[in-house]
């Protein structure tokens, strides 16, 4: 099965991250972070959300630790010293990616990854919207029934299939919205 380190930017959108979620729990890949990485997207979060509180998001940190409660990467600090980076602060990223054994780095700055520094490790850093992108490709029905359940869930307040896929373009999976829209998934 698939392993992949989600960076913080992917977590720090809701939509894109209960995304990312659903499609972990629905067994299409095993997610993996670190302290550090869920301390960046949280602390950016309360930084640029004065709605949302540490508590609410210590809620949601806590409930992903409780749905995948091997998902916490540690040690991976000792990969750190070793590792060439265009932004050092991303070294911890791909160090958990080293020590979890994971394929991938899913995040929105590949440029902070290049391919002459994953290559050598067998990683390879991936946009979240090639990520989910390629899990449409190679089971679209599944794929389909999970962001409907995912829709389905979001009651406060209900939001239409139209706006939902309105909310993913957002959050940047344009080409999962258009695979959707061809294919007319009905969300």
């Amino acid at each position: 099965m698939r392993l992949a380190v989600l960076d913080a930017n992917v977590l720090y959108p809701a939509h894109l991250r209960d995304v990312l979620l659903r499609l972990a729990a629905g067994g299409f890949y095993r997610p993996r972070w670190s302290a550090r990485i869920h301390e960046e997207w949280t602390r950016n979060l309360l930084a640029n959300r004065p709605d949302l509180t540490a508590e609410q998001l210590a809620r949601t940190r806590e409930l992903m630790e409780r749905a995948f409660p091997d998902a916490d990467v540690e040690g991976y600090e000792r990969h750190e010293g070793g590792l060439a980076m265009p932004d050092p602060d991303d070294r911890h990223v791909l160090a958990a990616a080293v020590e979890a054994e994971a394929g991938e780095v899913v995040t929105w700055n590949l440029g902070d990854f290049p391919e002459v520094a994953l290559r050598p490790l067998g990683i390879e850093a991936v946009s979240p919207d090639s990520f989910v992108g390629s899990m449409l490709e190679d089971d679209p029905d599944r794929v389909v029934a999970a962001l409907r359940a995912l829709r389905a869930g979001l009651h406060r307040p209900p939001i239409t299939a139209s706006e939902y896929l309105g909310h993913l373009e957002r959050a940047g999976l344009t080409g999962v919205v258009a695979a959707l829209q061809r294919m007319g998934a009905d969300l």
